[in-house]
């Protein structure tokens, strides 16, 4: 999945490898220099003159491997930049695109700090594979090659063999710390995930005085996480001991070897240093290798629980061959649907009607009846089990899903708004309406008033889920959206049910006058404020049990007229 990012930018990865290499032969030119000036470095010669070329030459190469080790860098950022942003905003997009089930069951904290954790993952991976495991094996292959042709054949045999043993014993070791990492990392998620779900429900964590439960709850998933993270550390000290004495077993050996030929004068002062300053140039990235060996199967790990929502399937998916919708006066048919959420609950049963081109239908009913489902149905967030919608006569599997919500536009019962300002909130039902728009849109929702009574007007910002405002005041911030949108198709989904009664007959009436001449699908459970539908259905149950004009419903004497006459009583009984 990386590769194409990869591929995009051949060109700077190919010189960031350039300069990588350019490094590494920097690097170990140095050692190789500094052999020479320490042999040249005599009381004798120094008499006569310093090497002041193998001089320049030691303080250039150093100077090179740190200047090509940056330039590696700085071209290769962008590469790596470039492909959490891609990666991101593919997860972005297919999360947007799954169904609705699937962000009903999602836990946003734990999947959050996953999506974080992937994206960091993929800046981990491609940065220690590209400048810490091919420099490794580069240098391991250079150092190699002077010890062959330098020395005899004891030098490269400790070193192949200190060099087997210490990969082997970290990739042991690492294997056995990234399953406590791992379970580290599901208490961390866990934890989080815990914590954001108790602060998005603050007001209920305040309305049962559970704050210290809520604190209990995330004490105990911040001690297993503790628990973890304290024998993940404990484990990274049983590394580092191993890798040490590897190191220092070999290094001691190959000194002595070193030592042994200054000696009997086969080997010389420089030599000496020049095995040296071989053996800390290679073991220094060595001593790193459990960390990046760990860092790589962990990205891995994080980048594969990422990479696993895009695996997601859409439930609700466009069809092959989808047509946008092209409407101007909509006709709406359920055809005889049936609906499960799950497999052993059903919640429609053959339901069928129509909502003929500028007509208002009204679904009532008790709560769980299936009122809402309809809404949702319609709107594409599930597909019906068996039979179908169709508007125009057109199923609405066939046509594309953008080009169908954006024919409808909704008032939820529940409304959310974003955590921004009130004018981003409304203008979020047509992004490109203008602030006039906005300001008209607000005064037909009857909030525009109440917008100025502000400190900050339009610019004033709702909080998280749109608490600082009144339910009834979120309300008309949704009334208003859905105006801007200027849909063909209105639902109204108990779009006055947090209003008080003053301001639901003045909303009322506004959504009267807003919904003539558009389809209009209308969800209620005051009776009172459908009484003028085209037609009323009666749910129940998770079928329609009586259909008909208000008048005719009540002149039935059925279900609808016991729930107006209960409904009349209750009003009755509030009445001062």
């Amino acid at each position: 999945m990386l590769f194409p990012y990869l591929w995009e930018y051949r060109v700077r990865v190919f010189v960031a490898l350039g300069f990588l290499i350019a490094a590494k032969l920097a690097n170990v030119g140095v050692p190789l220099v500094l052999k020479d000036v320490v042999d040249r470095v005599n009381p004798v010669l120094a008499l006569v003159a310093l090497p002041v070329a193998l001089l320049l030459a030691y303080g250039a190469l150093r100077f090179a491997s740190t200047l090509f080790a940056e330039l590696r860098d700085v071209l290769f950022i962008r590469v790596t930049q470039r492909a959490i942003r891609r990666v991101a905003l593919t997860v972005f997009r297919h999360l947007h695109s799954l169904s609705l089930r699937f962000h009903l069951d999602r836990q946003t904290g734990g999947m959050t700090r996953d999506i974080e954790r992937g994206t960091r993952g993929i800046s981990t991976l491609m940065s220690y594979m590209i400048f810490s495991i091919i420099p490794v094996i580069l240098e391991f292959g250079l150092v190699a090659a002077v010890l062959i042709a330098k020395f005899d054949w004891r030098f490269p045999a400790v070193t192949f063999a200190a060099v087997a043993l210490y990969i082997l014993f970290t990739l042991l070791i690492t294997e056995w710390r990234i399953e406590i990492r791992k379970r580290a990392n599901e208490l961390d998620s866990t934890a989080n995930a815990r914590a954001i779900d108790s602060l998005l429900n603050y007001e209920t964590v305040k309305y049962f005085s559970n704050e210290e439960f809520e604190a209990r709850r995330f004490d105990e998933s911040l001690q297993k996480y503790e628990t973890a993270a304290v024998k993940s550390e404990a484990s990274l000290g049983v590394l580092n001991v191993g890798q040490s004495m590897i190191i220092a077993i070999a290094v001691t050996a190959l000194m002595a070897l070193a030592a042994e030929g200054v000696m009997d004068q086969t080997l010389t002062i420089g030599d000496l240093v020049l095995v040296n300053a071989l053996l800390i140039q290679l073991y220094i990235p060595l001593n790193h290798l459990g960390m990046v060996y760990r860092e790589i199967k962990q990205s891995l790990i994080d980048m594969d629980k990422m990479f696993r929502l895009l695996e997601e399937n859409r439930e609700v998916a466009d069809s092959p061959g989808a047509t946008p919708l092209a409407t101007e006066s909509p006709h709406i048919r359920f055809e005889s649907v049936d609906f499960s959420y799950e497999a052993k609950r059903q919640i429609l049963f053959d339901t069928s009607f129509e909502i003929g081109a500028g007509k208002t239908v009204a679904v009532v009913g008790h709560s769980g009846s299936g009122k809402s489902t309809l809404a949702r149905l319609l709107y594409r967030f599930y597909d019906v089990s068996d039979g179908r919608i169709t508007i125009d006569g057109k199923d609405i599997r066939s046509v594309t899903q953008t080009s169908l919500r954006g024919a409808i536009g909704i008032v939820p019962q529940d409304t959310v708004l974003f955590n921004d300002t009130i004018l981003y909130n409304i203008q979020y039902g047509r992004p490109t309406a203008s602030p006039e728009e906005v300001i008209e849109a607000a005064r037909a929702a009857h909030i525009h008033d109440f917008i100025l009574t502000l400190p900050d007007k339009y610019e004033s910002t709702v909080g998280e889920r749109g608490l600082k405002l009144s339910g009834g005041e979120k309300q008309r911030v949704a009334i208003a959206r859905a105006l801007l949108k200027n849909p063909k198709i209105l639902i109204f989904d108990e779009a006055t049910s947090a209003l008080d009664s003053k301001s639901e007959k003045a909303i009322q009436a506004e959504l009267d006058r807003i919904s003539e001449g558009r389809t209009t699908l209308t969800i209620a459970h005051r009776l009172s404020t459908v009484m003028g539908a085209d037609q009323i259905l009666v749910m129940d149950h998770g079928r329609i049990a009586e259909r008909g004009a208000h008048r005719e419903l009540l002149d039935a004497g059925g279900l609808y007229a016991q729930m107006w006459a209960l409904q009349q009583q209750e009003d009755d009984a509030v009445t001062p």
